[in-house]
């Protein structure tokens, strides 16, 4: 099917790290290349087996559509062409929060590998939507810790604060989204026995940490990898009863036309929480 994009997202994790050039080796790694996997738009046209689909809103995690390009994750485009499995009708009243998806399909597939956070290390996006999934699901109020104070506004129902004047040490579960590859050995030192640390963010370094600290704790460390189609649909059900809301992410929309100074604002400017391109103008 051929979906003309409304909206899509740039993620300041992955699409950063490609912007830089910094992205470590990922299959789909090759230049010219189209980045982006938060996209919603209108199915415009289809095969024989999915023109009943023609007029849906669907919200696509990237495409492999193109001739002279790769895509990682090729979202970023006016069209795309894919499988009717890659579009997931999503409510178009969602607007540009439609293109959270995957971040909230990410977050939700990090907090079923375990126990809810009672630490979150990064108050960005993902960050906020684990704490609202994890407050959706019975669990107590997560910590948060962010250093910039910029990003310490916008909680809802938990509390943001600056490392340096937490000194608890007794944390059951960190979930760290903070993509800082340092950040492992201060971890280590605040989780309780047995505890755990879940990396869930995107690491352009290799990680390393001291044995000693982590053998003393018996600390276990789980990768959360990416979100797969059942996250996607459990997120959905999640959005559409109500339980989790994705308002308030979305801090600036330029034109798709104005790309080239979109993505420097949403990689370096503080104030910028997440940033999406508008393709209305484009058609």
């Amino acid at each position: 099917m051929v979906v003309e994009t409304r909206w899509s997202a740039i993620s300041s994790g992955t699409e950063k790290l490609l912007w830089t050039g910094e992205m470590p080796s990922f299959p789909g790694m090759g230049y010219p290349l189209v980045p982006g996997y938060e996209s919603v738009g209108r199915v415009v046209d289809a095969g024989t087996e999915a023109e009943a689909r023609i007029g849906d809103w669907v919200f696509v995690p990237g495409a492999a559509c193109y001739r002279d390009a790769r895509g990682l994750f090729g979202g970023t485009a006016a069209r795309l062409v894919v499988p009717s499995a890659r579009a997931l009708p999503v409510a178009e009243s969602l607007g540009r929060d439609g293109t959270l998806f995957a971040l909230a399909a990410t977050a939700l597939h990090a907090l079923e590998g375990g126990e809810a956070p009672d630490l979150i290390v990064g108050h960005g996006v993902l960050g906020r939507l684990l704490a609202r999934l994890a407050i959706a699901s019975g669990a107590p109020a997560p910590v948060v810790w962010d250093t910039n104070p910029l990003r310490r506004g916008g909680a809802a129902s938990y509390d943001v604060i600056d490392p340096a004047d937490d000194d608890r040490r007794d944390y059951r579960a960190i979930y760290d989204v903070s993509g800082d590859a340092t950040l492992l050995d201060v971890l280590i030192g605040r989780v309780a026995k047995r505890g755990e640390i879940v990396l869930a963010g995107f690491y352009r370094d290799r990680l390393s940490f001291g044995f000693a600290p982590a053998f003393r704790a018996e600390a276990r460390l789980r990768v959360a990898a990416e979100w797969g189609p059942d996250d996607l649909f459990s997120t959905r059900a999640l959005i559409e009863s109500g339980a989790l809301d994705l308002s308030g992410l979305i801090t600036d929309v330029r034109p798709a036309g104005q790309a080239a100074s979109a993505y420097p604002m949403a990689f370096d400017d503080p104030d910028c929480l997440k940033m999406v391109l508008d393709w209305s103008g484009t058609a």
